[in-house]
């Protein structure tokens, strides 16, 4: 099985998800962004820039994190992304609906 199938592909929905949690540990950009996601499930989810960066718009216009731009640790331009009270807030409504789909999909699985 080559790398690319072994990658999991995203449920609609949870890329705002992801990005809420991981923004609420601090500002990153995309390209931290990306990294994080990568890092942190071990490889198993991989986001393209083309998936990212219009899912940062949409959120940005929810209002759930601002942007601002700044220069990047190898000094390039990028827009840097925070969480903003209603993100934090929605983070909390969207871990609630992850943990109940998640519950109900155990259920199903656990069928025999």
């Amino acid at each position: 099985m080559s790398r690319d199938r072994e990658k999991t592909d995203l449920l609609q929905g949870t890329l705002d998800l992801i990005v809420l949690k991981l923004l609420r540990a601090g500002p990153a950009n995309g390209w931290e962004l990306t990294q994080s996601i990568q890092a942190v499930s071990r490889g198993v989810l991989d986001v393209n820039y083309g998936t990212l960066y219009p899912a940062l718009r949409r959120i940005e216009g929810k209002g759930w994190v601002t942007a601002r731009w700044g220069t990047s640790e190898n000094n390039r331009r990028a827009r840097y992304y925070t969480l903003t009270a209603a993100g934090r807030r929605q983070l909390d409504v969207e871990r609630d609906e992850w943990k109940r789909f998640a519950s109900a999909l155990d259920l199903i699985l656990d069928q025999d």
